[in-house]
């Protein structure tokens, strides 16, 4: 087992040892210069609880595993404020910096069906993501500063986000979109330009990962420590695992007429009607045809179906 960093290791050595690192000190505020200072020193002289930067950096450093850490020296108001950075570089650099590569390296003209309906993919993507991440900003942040205030406020109604199951459902569309990359998308022009986004959006997975497990496994345990202390809500029942199902099963001739009422922008009651069936049997479909092509959204399935020649082009709407 490696060994953790301490305060009295110098930062220098700590960020030539792992390149990630360099993400976590900015999102505590910290900037380069600091010399040959140890952690401690620099976190003091930029005003940053050292005990929660060490927990960050060492989770980090052994590869963010999906287990609860000792949270009881975590500063909440510290984890606080790394979460709100991590949201800001997201939502304010990360994606817009892809996209605008996104756009200089496929071909956006009408004469490739699938660049358009990549990019759409994209924006609803991070159109997804700012939503979570505005609800954390004015709901559970919100929440969780009362407790550290000691108001016993009401709990969102939404518990799950503060565990896993969302941070999971974002991080599988970006494996949605790199998949649709490389399984779908016909690499006619700049191949190195391209294979720069993909390069960049499989590090913005790494990194979005690394965010949700610090929320996880550091941020909610410290929240539920918080919460017994001020004995405001019951802790919450442990989150059962999610049994991994087979995936890469052929579509049926029934999935595929639906996954084609999908790409033309049907809704389930019109697939219905169309189809003569419930709309519990059409949501009953869509959920297995998610499950074979771990695809979810509906330009990612419009994307399946143009590429599987389900539809054309001119039978999609809203593009």
């Amino acid at each position: 087992m490696s060994t953790n960093y301490s305060p009295s290791d110098r930062l220098s050595y700590v960020l030539q040892n792992d390149y990630r690192l360099l993400q976590v000190m900015s999102r505590f505020g910290i900037t380069l210069g600091f010399g040959e200072k140890t952690i401690e020193q620099v976190c003091h002289q930029c005003g940053v609880d050292t005990a929660t930067f060490l927990a960050v950096i060492n989770y980090v450093k052994d590869g963010a595993a999906n287990y609860p850490q000792d949270v009881a020296n975590i500063s909440v108001p510290s984890v606080l404020d790394y979460l709100r950075r991590t949201h800001r570089y997201f939502l304010d650099y990360l994606f817009p910096h892809i996209r605008w590569h996104l756009l200089n390296a496929i071909d956006c003209s009408v004469k490739n069906e699938i660049a358009f309906l990549v990019l759409k993919f994209f924006d609803e993507y991070v159109e997804e993501v700012r939503t979570h991440m505005d609800y954390e900003e004015t709901t559970v942040f919100t929440y969780v500063n009362n407790l550290v205030e000691g108001n016993r406020s009401q709990l969102p109604a939404e518990r799950g986000h503060l565990l896993s199951r969302h941070n999971e459902s974002i991080n599988s569309k970006l494996r949605e979109l790199k998949k649709l990359f490389i399984q779908y998308y016909p690499q006619t022009e700049n191949n190195e330009r391209l294979n720069s986004v993909i390069i960049s959006i499989y590090q913005a997975e790494e990194d979005l990962s690394i965010h949700c497990c610090v929320e996880d496994n550091i941020f909610a345990p410290a929240v539920h420590r918080l919460e017994r202390v001020h004995a405001s809500t019951p802790q919450v029942a442990e989150q059962d695992d999610t049994n991994q199902k087979r995936v890469g099963e052929e579509l049926s001739t029934r999935e595929k007429e639906i996954v084609s009422c999908v790409a033309k922008g049907m809704s389930n009651k019109e697939i219905a009607d169309r189809l003569c069936l419930s709309i519990n049997t059409v949501t009953t479909h869509r959920r297995n045809i998610a499950r074979k092509l771990q695809i979810h959204s509906p330009a990612g399935i419009t994307i399946y179906a143009i590429v599987n020649k389900l539809v054309t082009l001119g039978e999609v709407n809203s593009i």
